[in-house]
């Protein structure tokens, strides 16, 4: 692969999560009954990152959650060796019931990922709202699947990858495009 753009460093994925975090006050008239759910991987540092901003903003803590969704893949024999994956469970201390859970992910792409997650959620319980946060947009839908929070929309084509580096899983924050 070869690296074509950086699209967001340090200081732009804070000011995004900031936004972001800002928005979902706006949208929810504040904090009552929402829960942030991350998608593992890098879901799980965004949810606990808008957590904190949204702390500082309105002195509130949000519960966070989080989720492993590849049991509900619907690509799980290609992506596997193994008749048997290794099955992770979610970690959501909080009763759904009658909450707005806000997924969190990276990138928002086909929306299969964002799929698979809602079904995992409705596994676990039954929520009044599901909402989703992405920090990255970069098209290309093959459901009818919107984030209501984005950090940045990113139009690509089919031909280019979007990779989110974060300090939590990868020792630095950088959002790039390469060629495949």
């Amino acid at each position: 692969m070869k690296k074509k753009a950086e699209i967001l460093d340090q200081a732009a994925i804070n000011r995004a999560l900031t936004r972001m975090a800002h928005e979902i006050l706006e949208k929810n008239k504040g904090g009552d009954d929402l829960v942030l759910v991350g998608i593992k991987t890098r879901g799980i540092p965004l949810a606990k990152r808008l957590q904190a901003k949204i702390k500082q903003i309105e002195n509130i803590d949000l519960p966070v959650g989080e989720i492993d969704i590849t049991l509900y893949r619907d690509d799980l024999e290609k992506i596997t060796d193994s008749k048997d994956p290794e099955i992770h469970s979610a970690t959501i201390e909080v009763e759904l019931e009658g909450k707005k859970v806000i997924l969190i992910d990276d990138v928002l792409y086909t929306g299969r990922t964002v799929r698979a997650a809602m079904d995992a959620v409705m596994d676990i319980g039954r929520p009044d709202r599901i909402q989703l946060g992405v920090l990255v947009d970069r098209g290309h839908r093959e459901l009818p699947i919107r984030a209501d929070y984005v950090g940045k929309n990113i139009p690509t084509s089919d031909k280019e990858i979007v990779v989110v580096h974060l300090m939590e899983t990868d020792d630095q924050d950088l959002v790039s495009i390469y060629e495949k």
